[in-house]
């Protein structure tokens, strides 16, 4: 079924185009490159994984229950909106939420996919390029899943957020070649790194899971190459040019934090906009996601030295200052282990069943003798 025809709101024209600016940059040294970003690159060919095989599609989803989300963590919880639904209303809303999250997922993945070629395109080392390519490829798979989950799944998708979209069009737009790492591979990468560690962590359904520990186990590597790469550049800025980055990102970040509330959700059950807004600013479940969904970026723009005055008040404004102290190090860690523990657990199960119907057989055929 094409796409159109499966998204609960109108998406606007296809294709959105962004007008592209910005030097193309060949390197002719071919020989040189730094070890840490060339180990990087190696790391990511030898991670490269098959979304078709790796992930277990055989796996059913209850559409209205796709993540399991709890009561408590609807934003109507608690409200007279959430009263008057009977359970199929739930259960509807549920879907429409799982939908908007996903899709949400899915389209910064396809906008990882374009400033990854951008990357390849604008960086002026060679080392950098051999990465961004293997990055094109892991966002393509990313794309590809996440596309596949909620045509197969959830049967629903929702358009781009324009919080989102803003955010991407910045960043494509811009033709200093470092905007893309920034405004990808830190912003809306962190940010999609932490919500998709939430979700990933308290879910009991085992196909989001997969899903998302097999994504962050790429992301984990894209985050790494971001900082490797801006911390080196933003050694040699001056002070104007580093407030100039710093300004980028406040204005990412507060579009970001407004991008999380799901108010395209609320207006589709009858809720005017204004209202749904504020449905979404008092949930107490959304201001905890909210905060916790800075865990990635903070600590990661410190990392990079982008750590002026005004940076650091709006961090505080937005409650989330002290994640500057977060050790990015260990979560990445954290999010290699939990796919890799994920793989082991399931082949060990495949294993275990093999091994069991092989022993039937045995037993079938002594039985028959």
């Amino acid at each position: 079924m094409p796409t159109y025809d499966l998204y609960a709101n109108d998406p606007g024209d296809s294709p959105w185009q962004v007008p592209a600016s910005g030097a193309a940059r060949f390197s002719w040294e071919y020989d040189e490159g730094r070890d840490r970003l060339l180990a990087l690159y190696q790391k990511g060919k030898d991670k490269q994984w098959d979304g078709q095989k790796r992930i277990d599609w055989d796996l059913e989803v209850d559409p209205y229950d796709a993540l399991g989300t709890p009561e408590e963590a609807m934003t109507l919880y608690g409200t007279p909106y959430w009263d008057k639904l009977t359970d199929k209303d739930k259960g509807d809303l549920r879907r429409h939420f799982a939908s908007w999250q996903f899709s949400q997922f899915l389209h910064g993945e396809q906008g990882a996919m374009i400033c990854a070629a951008r990357i390849v395109e604008s960086v002026p080392d060679l080392d950098a390029k051999f990465y961004s390519a293997t990055q094109t490829m892991d966002e393509a798979r990313h794309a590809e899943i996440y596309a596949r989950f909620l045509h197969e799944k959830i049967g629903m998708l929702y358009p781009i957020n324009d919080n989102l979209q803003s955010l991407l069009g910045d960043t494509l737009r811009d033709s200093r070649w470092d905007m893309p790492y920034l405004g990808m591979q830190v912003l809306i990468e962190g940010l999609a790194l932490a919500a998709f560690g939430m979700i990933r962590d308290t879910t009991d359904k085992p196909l989001p899971k997969q899903i998302l520990a097999y994504v962050m186990q790429d992301e984990a590597r894209h985050v790494a190459f971001g900082r490797m790469a801006l911390r080196d550049y933003y050694r040699q800025l001056t002070d104007a040019e580093l407030r100039e980055r710093e300004e980028f990102v406040i204005e990412g970040c507060y579009l970001m934090r407004d991008r999380l509330r799901g108010v395209e959700v609320l207006e589709n059950f009858g809720i005017p906009r204004a209202e749904a807004e504020v449905l979404s600013e008092r949930s107490e479940f959304l201001q905890l996601f909210r905060k916790l969904l800075f865990s990635r970026i903070v600590p990661c723009v410190k990392d990079i030295g982008l750590w002026g005055k005004r940076l650091q008040e709006a961090y505080v404004d937005m409650g989330v200052f002290e994640m500057g102290d977060s050790s990015l190090d260990l979560l990445m860690a954290q999010d290699e282990e939990i796919a890799e523990q994920l793989d082991a657990e399931r082949f060990a199960a495949e294993e275990r069943e093999r091994v069991a119907e092989v022993e039937q057989a045995i037993e079938a055929g002594a039985d028959g003798s």
